[in-house]
């Protein structure tokens, strides 16, 4: 058994995780990145990227990752792959050490400041073809591959606030969306139910559950959805050239329960246009704090948000902890 120690220690490994390291090192206080079961978090698992600043062609995902790990690396961090299993907050407010973290293999971790960065994962339907057809075809994020749709036909499954807002948005490409729900109502916010019901590019099918995704993800992908009534059993299938997923997201905090304020979904509270939680020297960005906009570049921001006010942080202790010296 091993213990690290760093004035910054980061848990995860994607564009926030990532973005804070780059901050941090930079700033001298050689981050530790434990990076978790998924190193390089969910854009590790999607192939076209078009919408990251600073590009003009489609990257792919798993490239940018790599870029964002080698410059944390070259400006000092430290990247140890470990999954964490346990996290100990409970010595905030002292000088050194605050934070405990332990890793599957037995390794501690320690850190002066701690910075949370470990996602949130779609949920999907489970049924027959999903995987196989991910990023052919089937998605979980509107706003990241809504534009590969335009012109073609989509259908998005789902019936909560998520499920509504994609379809509203995939109207910005596709002139002909449809909602597949397996109720008879919606459960979104009436608001968002009266804009749906408003646009005529969208159509809405009741009472159905996707059994199955249909083609061939080594010709062509996706070409439609198989579909069974949940009133008659009655079987159905509905073509189309994109499938979205939007039955919700699942942030990774479980290990941060009965220690840190989360929301109803789950989700990390934070203090309003900050990263700070409520303990001192605890920072949280990307996914696991952000329910809404969920992009790489959103999570890069609040990764570099974190990194700065853990610079501030340390600074501000180390200073009233020079002053009360003096004073003594």
């Amino acid at each position: 058994m091993t213990t690290h120690t760093t004035r910054m220690l980061i848990i995860g490994s994607g564009p926030a995780g990532l973005s804070a390291a780059i901050y941090g090192a930079r700033a001298g206080l050689e981050p530790i990145v434990v990076q978790g079961l998924q190193p390089g978090g969910q854009l590790t698992i999607t192939t076209d990227v078009e919408n990251y600043p600073g590009f003009r062609e489609v990257i792919q995902g798993p490239w940018l990752m790599q870029e964002m790990q080698a410059q944390a690396e070259h400006v000092g961090t430290r990247m140890l792959w470990d999954t964490i299993t346990s996290v100990d907050l409970s010595g905030a407010g002292k000088q050194g050490m605050a934070f405990r973290a332990v890793g599957d293999g037995g390794d501690v971790y320690e850190g002066e400041t701690l910075v949370i960065a470990t996602g949130a994962q779609a949920k999907w339907l489970g049924v027959p073809g999903e995987e196989q057809l991910g990023g052919k075809g089937v998605s979980a994020c509107a706003t990241c591959d809504g534009f590969f749709y335009r012109g073609k036909k989509v259908v998005v499954i789902g019936g909560g606030n998520t499920a509504v807002e994609e379809a509203l948005y995939l109207t910005n490409h596709s002139p002909d969306v449809t909602l597949i729900h397996r109720r008879d109502s919606l459960r979104s916010e009436k608001i968002l139910q009266d804009r749906l019901f408003a646009n005529p590019k969208i159509s809405v099918v009741w009472n159905k559950k996707v059994d199955r995704f249909l083609g061939d993800p080594l010709a062509g992908g996706l070409t439609g959805v198989a579909l069974t009534d949940t009133v008659t059993g009655a079987a159905s299938e509905i073509e189309t050239d994109g499938a979205f997923v939007a039955i919700g997201h699942a942030p990774a905090t479980e290990l941060f329960k009965g220690q840190l304020a989360m929301d109803d979904g789950g989700y990390l509270l934070v203090e309003p246009g900050t990263p700070k939680t409520a303990i001192p020297g605890v920072f949280a960005c990307g996914d696991v704090m952000d329910h809404i906009y969920r992009q790489a570049v959103t999570a890069a921001g609040t990764g570099c948000m974190a990194a700065l006010d853990a610079e501030r942080f340390l600074a501000e202790r180390e200073f009233a902890a020079a002053k009360e010296k003096v004073a003594g």
